[in-house]
């Protein structure tokens, strides 16, 4: 009898940008479903369950609203790195340059 071993099935290319905060506090990591504002968290689809058990006033969003959820702290940092100074975030808005810049750009080119 022959078996086959596919090593594709055990990777993925799946990233999980956000996480449920219920599980990610078990040490265990399983992609968000829903947002909940009232919380400030985010749940996979078992914890959502029981969260909505327990709190059933509280608005939650799902990945179909994902503007109303908050920025990963990934993303963050991606937005407010400086592209000229990498281990700087951006500080301040350059009003001659019309863009933001950190303080390095800011002293070096004014």
């Amino acid at each position: 009898m022959a078996t086959s071993f596919s090593p594709v099935h055990k990777s993925s290319d799946l990233v999980k940008d956000y996480c449920c905060g219920a599980c990610r506090s078990r040490s265990i990591e399983e992609i968000a479903e829903m947002y909940c504002e009232t919380c400030l968290k985010c749940f996979c689809g078992k914890c959502i369950f029981h969260h909505s058990q327990l709190y059933a006033d509280h608005i939650t969003y799902g990945r179909g609203d994902m503007n109303k959820w908050p920025l990963t702290k990934k993303m963050e940092d991606f937005l407010y790195k400086c592209e000229i100074h990498k281990d700087k975030k951006l500080k301040m808005f350059c009003k001659d340059h019309s863009k933001p810049c950190c303080t390095n750009c800011a002293f070096l080119n004014h």
